[in-house]
């Protein structure tokens, strides 16, 4: 006997003692009793509650919630249940439409607006509320009295009589309460029912159990629980009573699962009947049925899936009964845009499934219009003039509304979204990735059906189609072909009236010649076409596809070993940081607070599948590498220029980077480390340099993705050998009085045809100031570079310029104008009044028409014309710098002259050093 029921009766106590010894079982081990418990609870009955019900038990609830809130003054709390009441109503609203507003919602819009306002009035008391209610209570404020004007007669009848309005309230709640007792008391009676008949049960299923329960060692055995219930029923059959097959008849219906109608959503769905038996099936009768499932499309609450199937059901009867090919077409139409809005969420992506039954549905309805050339489908038809019946004459073919064209555009944007979502690193890709033969093939397909029944304008939207599955694919067979532009671009050219499907046309042209290293092609396209000009009005994923183009062409530039085309073509991209998101290949994390959610999901549906990606470590490595070739040269020349201007800032924050690593000698390990390794190698040795660009790490990082990888590695090289020989000659050309062209040969690993062709087009630009000596074979430098102390000089004039200028700039504020003696011209310098003329020592200098002449060793040297006051060079042959000047020190003002000769000047005419700078 049980401890639980020590207190009861000796009858109690026997029944629950044999209760017991069947329940002091191991749980686990008896599975026979939970099956008998469960199946009995399936007797219950089920609870069926309407729309209604749920959406005002959802009100309900919030409004209690809310009505605590006010009791305790949490008006953070108000606040926000307050908004969710909202979404809650407007989710209700089809319900409020039909039986109006409830009371309770009412009476609560005006309790609370009291309760705001009378919190408002009370400044002690909202001088003690935090900082968060004191807001809350602000913002709730605002909202109740905007959300009030909505129901301002029913608010102001409640206000004027509150106690009719609640009494009526609670009559209904009464009334509600009375029609559902009756169910209350079966559920009340169903629940004792079950109560009393589970002790008979337990009673009855014991006779299927081995006697000697109440030995202990038998109770807690697993094999006794193990043994099948055939030998228990023999054994207890001798035993039964005449009405023992009743109960065991019972038992075995408690056994047995039962078979429920599906229920969804707490409603039971009954598959609906698509005809009255004895109904005559003809097109009209179908096509009324039709309109009746689709009226119920968009609808909430409308299984989508149940609406597909009566579809595809209503497609059988229609071919069953042979009522042509008309009103299949027609349903096949509703059953592909059924399965588009199966997913309600446009960012949201057809199911593996649905897009099954999608491509199958369209190859179907294509096989009907290759059939049937006699069906005649178009957007421009009326659903009144359609003509679905099968008609004795030959003339008159059957008129669908619809446009096959919009479901296969939708079909590729489906598609388009399913790899978007799909895992680019798992086999789903791959799997999913196999079906655009397919898509292809049906876009095939339609293009074949709209060249012979198809406008020009959808032809070319069709072609376009085709052209954006098949241009960014390298074919390798067509690589060494020149090819002409293919037949679908040609027709764009030609017929397209609308400017985005012919500019996506031209851009997916020059990308697909790129692609396969037909550089001139592609530039002259992109040259003539001015799409660089107008493309930032263009639409997002146009822009895309321009920056992807734009980046395949300095591809194929740097492939051809135009390094500086390459470099031109990717400086947009690179400089901003933000390739990947230009390129449509991800979402930058910084950027993502600027943008909210719904930008966000925007931006995602924009983004490329992944299989059409361009590597962003092998872009940049092209842009850096194309960098380096053009920039070291460049620095080696201009060393000391204080007005160099640098040609790639990015390539220069990596040496900047570079430089500021604390270990000196250490193995490069990124892309970017070897970049700069080979750039100080560049600048200091000779060979070293394409050892850091070609190798293995490189080779299999970033050279082996190319097409011709061992083209591009040559190329790399001797473009390489040929810049760091530009180098060496910038930077050490003041050192050689003449040096061999045969040992830059050596040196640089390059032939000597290759040598003086470099020397002499550096000779020619007057970037190295040498003459070649032909016999010797000899390159001569003329040394009219200026040496460390003149460039120091130089560097001091410019810098005294600008010291001059922001004087003047001074003087202006304070005196004006020099009080007339000078004017600003309209470039902003000063020049002096015609009428001024002075006579310095030896005649050296005369105001001729605002210009100074100046004679020295018997030659004429005028200033430039249109230069500015403060810095004015002569010529190169004879002087390098003159700075003059008036400098406001505190005193009078003066002007100073600097003259800096040519040694080449004072040695050849024996003049010597011009003195300390003359003063006026």
């Amino acid at each position: 006997m049980s401890r639980f029921f020590a207190t009861g009766s000796d009858s109690e106590s026997e029944e629950s003692s044999s209760a017991d010894e069947i329940l002091s079982k191991a749980p686990g081990g008896n599975f026979k009793q939970s099956l008998l418990i469960s199946d009995d609870e399936e007797d219950t009955k089920r609870i069926v509650r309407s729309a209604k019900d749920k959406r005002f038990e959802e009100l309900t609830n919030l409004i209690k919630t809310i009505r605590n809130a006010m009791k305790i003054r949490d008006m953070s709390k108000c606040l926000e249940d307050f908004e969710q009441l909202c979404r809650a109503f407007l989710k209700s609203k089809t319900i409020v439409d039909k039986e109006g507003v409830p009371p309770f919602y009412i009476r609560l819009l005006a309790d609370l607006e009291d309760y705001v306002n009378q919190l408002w009035e009370d400044k002690e008391g909202k001088k003690k509320m935090n900082k968060n209610n004191a807001k809350a209570l602000s913002t709730l404020r605002q909202k109740i009295r905007k959300y009030n004007r909505d129901y301002e007669t029913e608010v102001a009848a409640y206000k004027e009589n509150p106690q009719e309005s609640a009494d009526e309230e609670e009559e209904k709640e009464a009334a509600d309460s009375e029609g559902s007792s009756s169910d209350s008391e079966e559920e009340v009676m169903s629940a004792k029912d079950f109560l009393k008949k589970k002790p008979e049960v337990i009673q009855d299923a014991s006779a299927f159990l081995k006697k000697g329960s109440g030995d202990e060692s038998s109770s807690s055995s697993d094999d006794e629980d193990g043994e099948d219930w055939g030998s228990d029923t023999v054994d207890s059959g001798s035993e039964s009573s005449d009405d023992g097959e009743g109960k065991h008849a019972s038992i075995a219906a408690v056994f047995l699962k039962k078979e429920d109608k599906p229920v969804k959503g707490g409603m039971v769905m009954e598959k609906p009947k698509m005809f009255a038996k004895g109904t005559e099936i003809n097109v009209p009768v179908v096509v009324k049925k039709l309109n009746e499932i689709l009226q119920a499309r968009g609808k909430k609450g409308m299984d989508r899936a149940a609406q597909i199937e009566l579809l595809h059901a209503l497609a059988n009867i229609a071919a069953e009964n042979h009522l042509g090919e008309g009103i299949t077409v027609k349903i096949k139409f509703n059953i592909i845009a059924s399965l588009y809005d199966y997913n309600p969420n446009l960012a949201a992506f057809m199911k593996p499934d649905m897009w099954k039954k999608c491509l199958e549905c369209i190859d179907e309805l294509l096989d009907i219009l290759f059939e049937h050339n006699d069906i005649f489908i178009g957007e421009n038809i009326a659903e009144d003039s359609e003509s679905l019946i099968i008609s004795d004459q030959a003339s008159s073919p059957f008129r669908v509304r619809g446009c096959i064209l919009t479901l296969v555009e939708r079909m590729d944007e489906e598609f388009t979204k399913i790899m978007q979502n799909t895992d680019p690193h798992s086999q789903e890709y791959v799997d999913n990735l196999k079906d655009e033969g397919h898509v292809c093939g049906v876009i095939d397909r339609l293009l074949n059906y709209m060249e012979t029944k198809g406008s020009t304008e959808e032809i070319c939207r069709i072609y376009l189609r085709r052209i954006m599955h098949t241009y960014y694919k390298f074919d390798y067979k067509a690589h060494r072909r020149a090819l002409g532009p293919p037949v679908q671009t040609k027709f764009i050219y030609a017929k397209d009236r609308t400017d985005r499907i012919r500019t996506c046309a031209i851009l997916c042209h020059i990308y697909h010649h790129a692609l396969h290293s037909r550089w001139y092609q592609a530039r002259d396209l992109m040259l003539m076409s001015h799409l660089q000009d107008n493309i930032q009005h263009a639409d997002p994923p146009v822009q895309i596809l321009y920056n992807r183009t734009m980046v395949q062409l300095g591809i194929c530039a740097f492939r051809q070993g135009m390094i500086k085309d390459a470099h031109n073509a990717l400086l947009d991209i690179q400089s901003s940081g933000r390739a990947k998101e230009l390129l449509g290949q991800g979402l930058l994390m910084r950027n993502m607070q600027e943008r909210n959610t719904e930008q966000e999901k925007i931006e995602k549906r924009r983004q490329v599948p992944f299989h059409m990606h361009i590597n962003l470590e092998l872009l940049e490595c092209v842009y850096l590498v194309s960098a380096m070739l053009l920039e070291i040269p460049y620095m080696a020349a201009h060393e000391f220029d204080a007005r160099r201007r640098m040609i790639s800032k990015q390539f220069h924050h990596q040496l900047r980077v570079g430089e500021r690593q604390p270990l000196l000698g250490v193995t490069p390990e990124s892309m970017r480390e070897h970049v700069v390794a080979a750039s100080k190698a560049m600048k200091m040795e000779t060979g070293a340099c394409h050892s850091f660009i070609i190798n293995q790490k490189m080779n299999s990082k970033v050279w082996d993705l190319f097409p011709e990888t061992q083209r591009v590695r040559e190329m790399l090289v001797r473009k390489i050998q040929e810049e760091s020989l530009r180098t060496y000659l910038f930077t050490y050309s003041s050192v050689y009085d003449s040096i061999s062209m045969g040992t830059l040969s050596e040196m640089f690993e390059l032939e000597f045809p290759t040598v003086h062709s470099i020397i002499s087009k550096m000779i020619i630009n007057e970037e190295l100031m040498a003459s070649l000596d032909q016999p010797t074979q000899m390159v001569v430098m003329h040394r009219t570079e200026p040496t460390s102390l003149q460039n120091m000089a130089l560097q001091l004039a410019e810098k005294l310029g600008s010291l001059v200028e922001n004087n003047e700039r001074v003087f202006d504020l304070k005196q004006g104008v020099y009080g007339g003696y000078f004017n600003r011209d309209q470039k902003g310098g000063y020049q002096q009044n015609k009428s001024y003329s002075r006579e310095g020592r030896g005649g050296g200098y005369q105001q001729n028409r605002g210009g100074y002449n100046r004679e020295v060793s018997g030659k004429l040297h005028r200033p430039p014309k249109g230069s500015r006051h403060g810095l004015l060079p002569l010529e190169r042959s004879d002087y390098l710098m003159v700075l003059h000047g008036p400098l406001f020190l505190g005193g009078p003002s003066k002007v100073f002259f600097l003259l800096v000769p040519q040694p080449s000047l004072l040695s050849s005419r024996g003049a010597t050093p011009i003195g300390p700078p003359e003063s006026l």
